[in-house]
């Protein structure tokens, strides 16, 4: 998110994106500790990083620097939480994070409290501070910071288990939220067939979360499919807001390709 200095406002990237019907892409951040991992992401034509605090260890200082970097090049900084009742969400929102995704999210009862959490009133129950950021820490008046940082905070519901799924079009008719994003792998765990990406039943479940998001004007999201194919057959069936790869995954294949094709050479000597 990077100030629009002809406007005088914030802009969230990602959400500019979304606004025009363009597919907006992120990297997964596993492993990756440096701010620079925001400056990778950029380099390689991703438009987020969604820094994984579910499943790895980040303190909040980590997190923050990367966001900081993330904020100056116009990357979208995003976090991806414990839960829905993870204690540090609105520090992650206040110190320079401009996006939250929930996991596991089951119900619109659910739904509706992650609005509260992530949105100032009239929407949420958010607390309000100053010095914010994502103005540079300029004097903006509250009147004018609030609307704006609820206008670029993205807040993302992922459909994770067939409660999830059966209850996607009641998560996504909820105000405040803009993203439903089907988490392939667990769903996948929940319906008995992990790891299965081509099986009817999760091609499905990627439908009717576009469906859903369609229907509710707001906007589908794809994770989890790790395979280039299948992530276009999503995008070109609706999905907007798709997750590539993790840091690891990217480390690993092209290091394997590397190192197999110097063995590979010296093995036709």
């Amino acid at each position: 998110m990077v100030p629009d200095k002809s406007q005088n406002r914030i802009v969230n990237p990602v959400k500019e994106k979304l606004r025009a019907g363009d597919v907006a892409l992120g990297i997964t951040v596993r492993v990756g500790r440096s701010p620079d991992i925001a400056r990778i992401a950029k380099a390689t034509g991703h438009d987020f990083i969604f820094i994984d605090g579910q499943h790895s260890i980040f303190n909040l200082e980590t997190i923050i620097a990367i966001a900081h970097t993330a904020l100056a090049i116009g990357v979208a900084p995003l976090v991806r939480v414990r839960g829905v009742d993870d204690p540090d969400v609105s520090l992650l929102l206040d110190n320079g994070v401009t996006g939250i995704i929930y996991p596991n999210i089951g119900s619109a009862k659910e739904a509706r409290k992650t609005v509260e959490t992530c949105k100032f009133a009239p929407l949420g129950k958010r607390s309000v501070v100053g010095g914010y950021p994502h103005f540079d820490y300029r004097a903006v008046p509250l009147s004018e910071s609030v609307p704006e940082l609820n206008d670029v905070c993205l807040l993302v519901c992922m459909i994770e288990t067939m409660e999830g799924l059966n209850n996607v079009e009641e998560i996504a008719a909820v105000p405040g939220v803009d993203v439903v994003h089907l988490g392939s792998n667990d769903l996948l765990a929940d319906m008995g067939k992990p790891g299965k990406f081509d099986d009817p039943d999760i091609v499905a479940a990627q439908d009717r979360v576009i469906k859903a998001a369609r229907s509710a004007e707001i906007h589908a999201g794809c994770g989890g499919n790790r395979d280039v194919e299948r992530q276009v057959k999503a995008i070109r069936a609706g999905a907007r807001f798709v997750t590539t790869q993790t840091d690891i995954g990217f480390l690993s294949a092209a290091a394997s390709q590397w190192t197999s094709g110097i063995r590979s050479a010296l093995a036709e000597l």
